[in-house]
């Protein structure tokens, strides 16, 4: 007769994965996509941008219609639009079709990590994307236009930190985003809230050139895309008038911080429901 098998305690710990490894994880998953879907992504997220630097960095100047030094101020706010775009489409564009269609993100929530962390994962890769995409735009930008007066790489650091915490900022508003608007009414996001923020972003034109504009020149300051203009102005072209880059980077941190939240709350509402 055989003796009854008695269970066997496992350590503590066994069988367990660390939710670290679980982030990790899912971030080279989006990674992989992202690479996988290299050539689409590039088109959308550049193709704006190269045909603003095409039209105004190349051909209005030659033509006589604008200052050649204009690219000093245009190359800055170009690098912050492809930015913009990429970071705040990578993230908002796939959780609507997560949470509507595919519901993809159910996949997600069943990972053995809270859900704070998955929303957090969809930022990380929003900010890769960004960071990306602007690192794409630079040296084709620089090879369009052609000499650039002012333009310097001696702030590096800055020109990463203001990389980082605009990606993540706009990051953090596409989870927003992505978790608060109706699928039906994705359109609209780009042609109101997308377009005004990238025309009053200061990306065209310096902040400090609405002087002449007070009223203006205030009021854009609620736009998170201003100070990753002229976070970048403050980088690359120093000689150029731009907005003291500690006020910019405390700005960044400060709507990374707001957004995320709201976004992480708006996250944990829909994967609830």
């Amino acid at each position: 007769m055989n003796a009854a098998a008695t269970p066997v305690d496992l350590p503590r710990g066994e069988g367990r994965v660390h939710p670290l490894r679980v982030f990790g994880a899912l971030l080279l998953r989006d990674v992989y996509v992202m690479r996988r879907q290299g050539v689409f992504f590039l088109i959308q997220t550049t193709m704006q941008p190269i045909l603003f630097v095409t039209v105004f960095g190349f051909l209005l100047p030659r033509m006589g219609f604008v200052q050649r030094g204009y690219t000093s101020s245009l190359l800055p706010g170009i690098l912050a639009v492809s930015l913009t775009l990429a970071a705040i489409q990578g993230v908002a564009l796939p959780l609507v079709q997560d949470f509507a269609a595919t519901r993809e993100i159910e996949d997600r929530l069943l990972a053995p990590m809270p859900t704070w962390m998955v929303a957090a994962e969809k930022i990380v890769a929003g900010v890769l994307q960004g960071i990306f995409a602007a690192l794409v735009v630079l040296p084709v930008g620089r090879l369009i236009m052609g000499p650039i007066p002012g333009l310097t790489l001696a702030h590096v650091g800055t020109v990463l930190a203001v990389a980082v915490l605009g990606s993540a900022a706009f990051s953090s508003l596409g989870l927003l985003l992505g978790t608060g608007i109706d699928p039906r009414q994705i359109g609209l996001m780009f042609s109101v809230i997308v377009t005004p923020m990238i025309f009053f972003g200061c990306t065209y034109y310096p902040w400090r050139g609405l002087d002449a504009v007070p009223v203006v020149k205030y009021l854009v300051l609620v736009n998170p895309l201003v100070y990753v203009a002229e976070g970048m102005r403050g980088a690359l072209t120093p000689s150029m008038p731009h907005m003291p880059v500690p006020v910019v980077l405390a700005a960044l941190a400060g709507l990374t911080v707001l957004f995320g939240w709201l976004g992480v709350r708006g996250f944990d509402r829909r994967a609830i429901g």
